[in-house]
């Protein structure tokens, strides 16, 4: 009998607790026939997940051939807060679908005074703050290190200082009575925090979109939009090399285990618990710790035991007894596929606090609408949307290490 996905999400959530609880119950004693259920659930958990999303990629697809995919949860939320009418998003709204043209000399003036960071000849408009704020959710869930990040958002993009000091191995003393105090100055440092400039690239939305009532034209251009920018943004949040462009987690961590010879494309239980370990235990105690790796090497992770032959991989799950996500060595894991596979020198893996890079966004988005010959013969009005954003680490110390794979 065929499953909805809602039955499948609860199975899955009773499977999962069942799955850790297994293991936590049997820590002193684990045994083939504990091992063998183990694997049999986890193959389950993962066929669940599988029908999940086959049902889930249907729904997206009927909802693009229809064009009428209401988009992000924040766009949905922001219009269901609106009492009445929002005079900048009413006006956004009918730019995006008429143009210049469709805009009173009333309009106009409403533009310049609220929304407009150029002339209406130059084509380009700030989006109001109300939509960016809803394209910054689709950045934030596109986006591996901006879920786990600190994100502030500037009204300017000026250069902006983070004074540093790295506390860690400073200590105190103990002296003689009618001895002077030794002087130990603490060491300052400064991070500067620039943003960058990125393009959407054009986005091409058809006539017919844009001449129905029915679709929230916002949130298609949200989504879009959104999808777009996070995946290049994500991309130089994690291996950006900090000149000219934002400096990555990867690029600002530094060195906290390296395979021995052999381990190319292998990370064994030992590795993981030296990675764990050379990480200030200051820094471990926050709450932002956690790993960050490539979904491929979680495949290989979740096959990896302890010493005493146990998984050292739990499945999470969200059912009513509240959620909980997968765990490694009691720490949570974040995907980004922009994280290396694991290869020669490769550093695939991340461990320690992420709270501690800043991402930086300028709200100021502007948003460009083009009628030229290139989209009107193909019956499309293009967009394209310009933003701001910078990310680097902004602690002095070390709170980020990597494990690299050996070069041999």
């Amino acid at each position: 009998m065929a499953q909805t996905l809602q039955e499948l999400r609860e199975r899955h959530a009773a499977l999962a607790k069942q799955t850790r609880e297994l293991v936590e119950n049997n820590n002193g004693s684990w045994q083939p026939e504990h091992q063998e259920k183990y694997d049999q659930q986890l193959a389950e958990l993962d066929d669940l997940k599988n029908q999940a999303d086959r049902i889930c990629a249907l729904h997206d697809r009927i909802a693009e051939e229809a064009m009428a995919d209401r988009a992000v949860e924040a766009v949905q939320r922001s219009s269901h807060g609106r009492n009445g009418s929002n005079a900048q998003l009413d006006l956004f709204a009918k730019w995006v679908r008429g143009g210049d043209r469709a805009m009173t000399a009333e309009d106009w003036t409403t533009i310049r005074n609220t929304m407009s960071t150029t002339t209406p000849g130059e084509g380009g408009h700030t989006v109001p703050t109300e939509v960016v704020a809803s394209i910054i959710e689709v950045l934030k869930a596109y986006g591996g290190v901006r879920e786990v990040a600190s994100v502030i958002s500037t009204a300017a993009g000026n250069q902006m200082n983070f004074p540093t000091s790295d506390g860690t191995s400073e200590t105190g003393e103990l002296i003689a009575e009618n001895t002077t105090a030794t002087a130990q100055d603490p060491t300052f440092g400064v991070v500067t925090l620039n943003t960058y400039k990125f393009s959407s690239k054009i986005v091409a939305a058809p006539f017919e979109l844009l001449q129905d009532s029915a679709v929230d034209i916002q949130a298609f251009i949200s989504r879009r939009l959104g999808e777009r920018l996070a995946r290049v943004l994500n991309t130089y949040f994690t291996t950006g090399t900090g000149t000219n462009q934002p400096k990555g987690v990867v690029t600002a961590a530094a060195s906290g285990k390296v395979g021995t010879t052999g381990q190319t494309t292998t990370v064994i239980f030992d590795d993981l618990v030296d990675l764990i370990h050379s990480v200030d235990p200051a820094y471990r105690a926050a709450s932002g710790v956690r790993f960050m790796m490539n979904d491929s090497v979680l495949k290989s992770i979740r096959k990896m035991k302890d010493t005493q032959g146990r998984p050292v991989f739990l499945p999470g799950y969200d059912g009513l007894g509240g959620a909980m996500a997968d765990t490694l060595l009691g720490y949570q894991i974040t995907i980004n596929q922009d994280m290396a596979a694991m290869a020669a020198n490769a550093k695939s893996i991340l461990f320690g606090d992420f709270s501690r890079y800043t991402i930086r966004d300028v709200m100021g988005m502007t948003l460009f609408r083009f009628e030229d010959s290139a989209y009107i013969k193909l019956g499309q009005i293009g967009f394209l949307a310009w933003m701001r954003s910078g990310g680097t680490l902004t602690d002095g110390g070390a709170p980020l290490k990597f494990y690299q794979n050996s070069a041999t």
